[in-house]
């Protein structure tokens, strides 16, 4: 079984394949449910599909490309193509074992992305965690997870970071809430370890840290911690994603992303410019 290097994008593939099918069947006025029929599933297997969550049968899209009309052999054989790449499982695919499934579908869109915009609230956002301190962080929210499946979990969490420092990594904006920085976790070593690493990563070009201070109280985001992530498809939506304590929230219709777009703007313009940032860094390092 092949596996996608990082930045592969099987999961947007998925979702492209089922956006075309979904246009081409409104394009000839069928239903979901006539189009299920057709390939002998149901209306909710075809809503699926049309949204990129689950597989594809190469017969199942032949059946429902001859039912849209498409004869094309050029344009049948890019979107069979794309079933192909749609069903390459992710190199993150087999740590399914110890990432919940909700969570497996992030990672497919994070390593797709070309920008992604994160706010965090609580720790520091995941892709600028050092590996001591994601092991902290897993160690408290699974304190059941054996040491194997702990070290699973940061190993995954180093994976993703490699992208940041490749040529066609993403451009990354992170905005902080105060908290996260001054929050101890791990013990003071592993905390010192952690700000060094953040003032390091912020200096990279495709990078910018910025903190929310206490000082400004109430702010556009007070609902809580969630990450905008964009594609460099023209044709694919920005995809909102709120990690709930058991789950996601993933957002992609335009009425839906619209609110978080604004909160993360208004949180740029008032959290600290990524120099002052440094500052903070300096100063709670010295306090250590």
């Amino acid at each position: 079984m092949s596996i996608d290097p990082p930045g592969g994008g099987s999961t947007v593939r998925r979702i492209m394949l089922g956006a075309s099918l979904r246009r081409l069947r409104e394009e000839v006025g069928l239903t979901r449910e006539v189009a299920g029929f057709h390939i002998r599933a149901s209306e909710s297997k075809i809503s699926r599909m049309e949204l990129g969550r689950v597989g594809f049968k190469t017969r199942d899209v032949e059946d429902l490309l001859t039912l849209y009309g498409v004869n094309d052999d050029a344009e049948r054989r890019a979107l069979l193509e794309m079933v192909r790449e749609a069903n390459t499982p992710g190199w993150w695919h087999k740590f399914g074992d110890v990432l919940p499934a909700w969570f497996v579908t992030y990672i497919g869109l994070e390593e797709a992305a070309s920008v992604i915009r994160t706010y965090e609230v609580q720790f520091v956002p995941g892709l600028l965690q050092t590996a001591r301190y994601a092991r902290s962080v897993f160690q408290l929210g699974q304190p059941d997870a054996s040491e194997d499946e702990i070290e699973e979990r940061v190993h995954v969490r180093m994976q993703r970071q490699e992208r940041l420092t490749r040529k066609d990594g993403p451009r990354l904006w992170a905005v902080v809430d105060e908290a996260a920085i001054k929050r101890p976790i791990g013990g003071p070593e592993i905390m010192r370890e952690q700000l060094r690493h953040l003032r390091d990563v912020s200096s990279l070009p495709n990078i910018t840290l910025q903190v929310m201070p206490f000082r400004f109280g109430m702010h556009a985001a007070e609902g809580g911690a969630f990450t905008i992530l964009r594609f460099p498809e023209s044709d694919l939506s920005d995809v909102v994603y709120v990690e709930q304590l058991w789950g996601a929230l993933y957002l992609d219709k335009r009425e839906d992303i619209d609110p978080y777009l604004t909160a993360m703007e208004q949180l740029c313009v008032e959290s600290t410019t990524p120099g002052l940032t440094t500052e903070i860094l300096d100063a709670l390092l010295e306090g250590l």
